[in-house]
């Protein structure tokens, strides 16, 4: 009698040699990159600001400065919300969209990608003139009579965190749109038929079920935002600093790349910590179920 259980062939050599342009890419663009960034950051450099290959821990010294500490915790918090506003208006547009009939499933993502058609450059100018002083929103509030002088808008930390939000909105879609689409109609039935009331029904079952795209999507926003300089640069006009102006600062105009790197070596360990965190969470997650 055939086994119904379909089976995975094993593809040999050929699948190792499918799979080295990955390994090849990752040594190359993450691996050595990342190695060579912490070796920076216990490098030395002379007066002009070369980098000298000598063992120096004042680079790491200087992470405990204040001033540093707090453009880091400015960085951590607008991150935090962006990515809490990224979860509040993405999850409700990721779940309708894998729960839509699947005719219209591929028209509305197309709808969710189509900011990504446009420049990012183009599109952070194009808030940037609406919030100035002249832009359309100043407008429509005085001509509405809510304000009687332009509001000062750009060049704030709102402005920075709106520039955040829908840059990485789209990202937070996606992952929670892959976890709706999976998710098994006939659980959510069952809990309506048991008795649970809409809410219930939502939190004792559809929001644990689309919990790994909901970390996925936070992960997605969280870790690239603090990171963000363009927009903080161009939104924030250089008043709200973030960890990734700084880094840009001191690899361009400071040129002090031990430091810089030992920032971004700070920031990788923060982000390995972060996803190791998350990914234990999940395993924990899965063996209570």
């Amino acid at each position: 009698m055939a086994d119904p259980t379909p089976r995975k062939r094993a593809l040999g050599p050929f699948g190792g040699l499918l799979a080295a342009p990955l390994f090849v890419w990752l040594l190359a663009l993450v691996v050595l990159p990342n190695l060579i960034l912490i070796g920076y950051a216990f490098c030395d450099r002379d007066d002009l600001g070369q980098v000298v290959p000598r063992f120096s821990l004042e680079a790491i010294g200087r992470l405990a400065d204040p001033t540093y500490v707090r453009i880091l915790l400015r960085s951590l918090w607008l991150s935090g919300i962006a990515t809490a506003a990224c979860l509040l208006f993405g999850y409700p547009v990721g779940y309708y969209l894998g729960r839509a009939p699947e005719r219209w499933r591929s028209k509305l993502l197309v709808l969710v990608m189509i900011p990504f058609w446009t420049s990012f450059l183009v599109r952070t100018y194009a808030w940037m003139i609406l919030l100035r002083s002249e832009g359309l929103i100043n407008a429509l509030l005085q001509y509405t009579r809510l304000t009687s002088a332009p509001v000062d808008m750009l060049y704030t930390e709102g402005a920075v965190l709106l520039g955040l939000v829908y840059a990485y909105l789209p990202f937070t879609i996606l992952p929670i749109y892959a976890s709706a689409e999976k998710l098994d109609g006939a659980l959510v039935e069952a809990a309506y038929d048991l008795g649970a009331s809409p809410w219930r029904a939502f939190v004792h079952v559809i929001l644990p079920l689309t919990r790994p795209g909901i970390v996925a999507a936070a992960l997605f926003v969280f870790i690239p935002s603090i990171g963000m300089f363009a927009i903080a640069d161009l939104m924030g006009g250089g008043r709200v600093p973030l960890v990734g102006n700084v880094i840009q600062n001191q690899f361009g105009q400071g040129r002090n790349w031990p430091f810089g790197a030992a920032l971004g070596a700070g920031l990788l360990l923060m982000f390995v910590a972060l996803l190791a965190w998350a990914l234990r969470k999940d395993g924990e997650e899965a063996l209570h179920r």
